[in-house]
């Protein structure tokens, strides 16, 4: 098997007291196997007992490959850094059966704590000014992995194992979910669940969603291409080509019956009309409401769909 499809690094994991791996921070991993001389020797400052949140953390040596499934709370972790260090882009590694080895945790701004130990430590945590931030399976991403060339509005919007490209702007409003993201520079001002990847040049706009396949979405892996906009509080269960636009506030699922406006009409003078699905992938395509009949239409369309602000995404 190529050395190219495994992934190690010197990490520390936080274990607590009954033994829960929490978490493991990975501050440099790399594409390979792990050599036989990794040395711990730089995470050894780091690791040692910590009575605030009742944990201790130590060094350890992970190795990866990229296509088993995850075998660890620490495997697991090296996975999400994988992604967010651009190691690996996302759908690219095998994340099968990733929650069972993620522990839910209390994320305080000192580092992760037991839930079961929270309200025993409570005290301690609020003399030592940390408080408690959210209570998930997944950190934030900047708590452990800050990418080059990035802009991100609101840290808590986006999860550890999100893959952004340099250039890309997450607004406050936006949401990357872990195994998503940008593939070039892009706006993100909506939401991209899970699996969901995202061309060089498109724009997410304000309050807009991508339907992932984590709660109900299906098996399609949705993908948007390149330079294509999906407006404001618009959303798509279907993946988009290349320079496309979809109108603010439309909704376009694998279901959505669309007329193709553009078609040569039938004898009857009606318009062909197909399944959102049918369109899925396509370039090119203006998906729109007709405001006087209420149908969704299709147009082709030519030319760039959108063009960020370079001064931006600079």
């Amino acid at each position: 098997m190529s050395e190219q499809r495994w992934v190690w690094g010197v990490g520390l994991a936080t274990r607590s007291a009954d033994g829960t791996v929490l978490d493991t921070w990975y501050p440099s991993p790399a594409v390979g196997r792990a050599p036989a001389s990794a040395d711990l020797s730089a995470g050894q400052p780091h690791a040692g007992r910590d009575e605030r949140r009742a944990v201790t953390v130590e060094a350890v040596v992970v190795e990866i490959d990229l296509d088993a499934a995850p075998a660890g709370t620490s495997d697991a972790y090296l996975r999400l850094h994988a992604l967010s260090h651009r190691l690996v882009r996302p759908n690219d590694l095998d994340l099968s059966g990733i929650f069972g080895h993620l522990p839910n945790v209390a994320w305080t701004n000192g580092g992760p704590v037991h839930p079961a130990d929270l309200e025993r430590l409570r005290p301690a945590l609020v003399r030592a000014g940390l408080q408690v931030q959210g209570v998930d399976k997944f950190p934030r991403l900047t708590d452990y992995v800050t990418p080059a060339g990035v802009r991100i509005a609101d840290a808590s919007r986006v999860r550890l194992g999100a893959y952004l490209s340099p250039g890309t702007t997450v607004m406050h409003e936006g949401f990357v979910n872990f195994n998503a993201g940008t593939l070039g520079a892009s706006m993100i001002e909506g939401r991209i669940s899970q699996g969901v990847v995202i061309g060089d040049g498109s724009d997410i706009g304000g309050g807009a969603s991508i339907m992932g396949t984590l709660s109900g979405g299906g098996t399609h892996r949705v993908s948007i291409g390149a330079r294509t906009l999906l407006g404001a509080n618009a959303g798509i269960g279907i993946s988009l080509g290349d320079d496309c636009i979809v109108e603010a506030g439309l909704y376009v699922t694998a279901g959505t019956k669309i007329v193709l406006s553009a078609e040569a009409p039938r004898h009857d003078g009606s318009r062909p009309v197909v399944k959102g699905a049918d369109l899925s992938g396509q370039n090119g395509i203006l998906f729109r409401r007709n405001s006087l009949s209420g149908a969704v239409e299709a147009v082709r369309r030519e030319g760039v769909g959108v063009t960020l602000n370079a001064d931006l995404h600079a």
